[in-house]
């Protein structure tokens, strides 16, 4: 396996240089401003010198290069390999209502003859990633894994694109199926913040809209907690994300709230609340934050059983990027201080992270983590 990184700004143009012998690259990743993406140029540019790659990718909250955290540019990482091979499959996503269907499409689209991994890239505000990760267990053959995220859009909310070929566009999903008896991978994601206050029964939900904690009115009761932050919802609730533990008590994952409804005081998050499971709010503490990243990062690192990481995509949520501010970087530095330097790191700040807990689980929603996925060729 090849990797070679180019970034684009509007400032100064393309920096790294595109190199004659991955022009034949199979795959491209392409992380950066929705707007950038949309407009064209940059992607037929990147076509221009990979002009065999598929092209994925998706708009951010932050993108990744190295060690760097960048904001407002384009991330291009290109990758050749050597025996392995790539499937794409894409298909739209008109609400979240669809997203089970969705992933059982994908799955079904790509072959299942060698198959062994699948990265996902999603759209990020109209889906329900818990029900997209559904579809795909319903789909794929036994003990394929998928891991990806949610496109991103800044701090704003408002719209996200995703990538394939030369058009990026919203309510978009894509999966990348990743071939070769000689490819290795790992993943690993966890998170870093800290519960407080009590623990409260989620009494009315659906999906992943949620109605009810204690019987009372969902928002009225987050707004309490946020105090002068409730104002500004919802982009303040990547600052107070929701520790979620199933009924049974056997699991529990983080979720972070996408949009708020006063009229019926609801919160709608990015993945499932089910009824009858115990919530509870979190705060950041910045110590675990970066602590998390580099669990993740020895995860991920342990999966390929001794065998360095030729690449590593990182996922991390947009929130810790907003907790982290100045800091951000230390995250991904720790990330590099465990795989070594020889390691090609890329990836995006999301709106959520689709990664197993553990491995041969099934691949879960996660709101607020660094989730991370790396590749060998034997």
């Amino acid at each position: 396996m090849r990797t070679e990184q180019r970034v684009f700004t509007e400032e100064g143009g393309w920096s790294g240089a595109a190199g004659r012998e991955l022009a034949s690259a199979q795959l491209l990743f392409v992380f950066g401003r929705g707007e950038l993406l949309e407009r064209g140029e940059v992607c037929a540019d990147l076509r221009r010198s990979y002009p065999e790659a598929n092209i994925v990718g998706c708009s951010t909250a932050g993108e990744i290069a190295g060690t760097r955290v960048l904001d407002g540019s384009v991330v291009a990482t290109a990758v050749r390999f050597d025996s392995s091979h790539v499937e794409v499959a894409t298909v739209d996503l008109p609400s979240a209502a669809d997203c089970v269907e969705a992933g059982r499409s994908l799955g079904r689209a790509l072959d299942p003859d060698g198959l062994v991994h699948v990265f996902v890239l999603s759209e990020g505000l109209a889906v329900n990633g818990t029900d997209l990760a559904r579809g795909f267990a319903d789909a794929l053959p036994p003990g394929v894994a998928v891991t990806g995220g949610l496109s991103g859009d800044a701090e704003r909310f408002e719209r996200t694109v995703v990538l394939f070929g030369g058009e990026a566009r919203p309510k978009r999903v894509v999966a990348v199926g990743l071939y070769g008896d000689r490819l290795r991978f790992g993943f690993g994601s966890l998170g870093g913040w800290d519960p407080f206050g009590p623990m409260r029964r989620v009494t009315r939900s659906s999906g992943n809209q949620l109605f009810e904690l204690d019987g009372r009115p969902a928002l009225a009761l987050y707004k309490q907690y946020l105090g002068e932050h409730s104002a500004e919802l919802p982009a303040s609730a990547l600052l107070f994300p929701l520790l979620v533990r199933s009924p049974d008590g056997c699991s529990e994952v983080v979720r972070t709230v996408l949009a708020v409804n006063d009229a019926d005081q609801s919160l709608t998050f990015a993945g499932d609340v089910p009824e009858n499971s115990v919530a509870q709010l979190m705060m950041a503490n910045f110590d675990r934050l970066v602590d998390g990243a580099e669990g993740a990062a020895s995860r991920a690192h342990q999966e390929l059983r001794g065998q360095g990481a030729q690449l590593a995509l990182l996922v991390s949520c947009v929130g810790r990027k907003l907790v982290l501010k100045q800091r951000t970087e230390e995250e991904v530095e720790v990330v590099r201080d465990v795989l070594g330097e020889a390691t090609c790191l890329t990836g995006f700040y999301s709106y959520g992270e689709l990664c197993p807990t553990r491995p041969r689980a099934g691949c879960e929603l996660h709101n607020q983590t660094m989730t991370i996925t790396t590749f060998s060729e034997a």
